[in-house]
């Protein structure tokens, strides 16, 4: 059997991914790559809105992900080969003493990540890409993808009305193909290095996701291990009480993170779900706790249906009046210097810590684009730079939500940021948690 590269994008486990099931049934040698000069690895914001890296969290997150996930190839006698440029240079060089230029790895509907893979085909790689980052699949719609209806709850009645089934995870593989004999996995040592240059970062106490510590770090095992913990306690049942909260490790799954990365499969999360409900009884707060997975698919189906049109300033809206980019109003919000004190706590709490609830996303989106009348996308693009649990498609699709350029038949969402202060900080204990960076 023939030997090809399987490349890593945002699909970081074993179990429950059929991309690299398929890869492995079709070859006699497979060389596991992950390349840190990827769209899913760097920032893929424009230079009109200055210079941003991924932040320091988001880095340190993707090295743990990638340490684990080369320790558990090691374990089935594979690893991890990681190489630094972009894919369309660095796949074909590792091809060639191969002699190959087959690349398997899972499909992105995403503007720069479609981009990325039509380079490699360019480089003359042939490229077999799988979808697979949804709860359910494309073909099992009961319509075509580019015929989503144009609101989310609609999206949900059509799909409960037809009774839709997912599929069920997969299991890790329990060995795979030998790496080729030209081949050298060299993971461990340069993402160690990685992780030196890196730095340690100081312990941040204040932290709703403490990537840090154990139970919260990045990789598969982590992230099993907590669905684990999650679904044992009582949390899940009380997710729709606790999910509007501003701090603290419990108020939400906290399986964003792992979800993204992609060390942990959606359907693993819906199947747990599923197994709590069997044991405990149906409740509000696991059936909250669908509804926000189906959100995560509908931006999916998004993406498949409207490509690049989500990434312009206009979004899917034909006319919209341009608006001024002011660099140094941007840097305030993205630094909490807007004298707004929620504002500038969530700020500050992102830049500290990668993570923010998702009521303070809102909250802090619809302030830049509403109040500061700033554009959109540059939000966006911090985000993507600061967030441990950056999704391109979450991130693109809610900042779209807030700013009425989507699907939102109400034409975007504006947070009263002093009546959502009162309503979720009433003794501004979360103001004054986060009041300095």
């Amino acid at each position: 059997m023939s030997t090809l590269i399987y490349w890593f994008r945002n699909d970081l486990r074993l179990h429950d991914n059929p991309a690299l099931g398929q890869a492995c049934a079709q070859s006699g040698a497979v060389l596991p790559v992950y390349c840190m000069g990827s769209a899913s690895a760097i920032h893929n914001g424009e230079p009109r809105w200055g210079v941003m890296q991924p932040s320091l969290h988001r880095q340190r997150v993707l090295t743990d992900t990638l340490i684990d996930l080369d320790a558990q190839l090691r374990a089935l006698g594979s690893a991890l080969t990681v190489v630094y440029g972009p894919p369309a240079d660095i796949l074909p060089k590792l091809g060639a003493p191969l002699g190959t230029r087959s690349v398997h790895c899972e499909s992105i509907a995403a503007t720069h990540e479609e981009d990325e893979l039509d380079k490699v085909r360019q480089a003359g790689m042939d490229i077999h890409s799988t979808w697979q980052s949804s709860l359910f699949a494309p073909e099992a719609l009961p319509f075509e993808v580019q015929n989503l209806p144009p609101a989310y709850t609609r999206f949900r009645q059509m799909l409960t009305q037809a009774g839709t089934q997912r599929g069920a995870p997969l299991p890790a593989p329990t060995q795979l193909p030998p790496l080729p004999k030209a081949a050298h996995g060299y993971a461990t040592i340069r993402l160690a290095r990685q992780l030196q240059d890196l730095g340690e970062p100081a312990p941040e106490p204040r932290a709703s996701m403490p990537y840090l510590h154990s139970a919260f770090a990045g990789g598969e095992r982590a992230a099993l291990a907590h669905l684990a913990r999650y679904f044992a306690s009582d949390l899940p049942q009380n997710y729709k009480a606790t999910r509007n909260r501003l701090t603290g490790t419990d108020f939400s799954s906290k399986c964003a993170m792992w979800l993204a990365s992609g060390a942990l499969s959606v359907r693993q999360l819906a199947t747990a779900i599923d197994q709590h409900d069997a044991r405990v009884g149906p409740n509000e707060g696991t059936e909250w706790l669908r509804l926000e997975l189906l959100w995560r698919d509908y931006f999916r189906f998004l993406h498949l249906q409207h490509g690049a049109k989500l990434f312009r300033y206009r979004g899917l809206r034909d006319k919209v009046p341009p608006l001024h980019h002011d660099p140094a109003l941007f840097t305030r919000w993205c630094l909490g210097r807007t004298q707004e004190p929620l504002v500038d706590a969530a700020m500050h709490e992102l830049l500290s810590s990668g993570y923010l609830s998702n009521r303070l996303r809102q909250v802090v989106a619809s302030y830049r684009i509403h109040e500061l009348h700033g554009d959109w996308r540059a939000g966006a693009a911090w985000f993507e730079a600061q967030l441990i649990d950056y999704d391109v498609y979450n991130n693109q699709g809610n900042w779209l939500y807030i700013a009425g350029m989507g699907t939102d038949p109400r034409g975007g969402r504006r947070f009263n940021v002093q009546k959502q202060a009162l309503e979720h900080d009433p003794d501004q204990s979360y103001q004054r948690l986060w009041q300095t960076v």
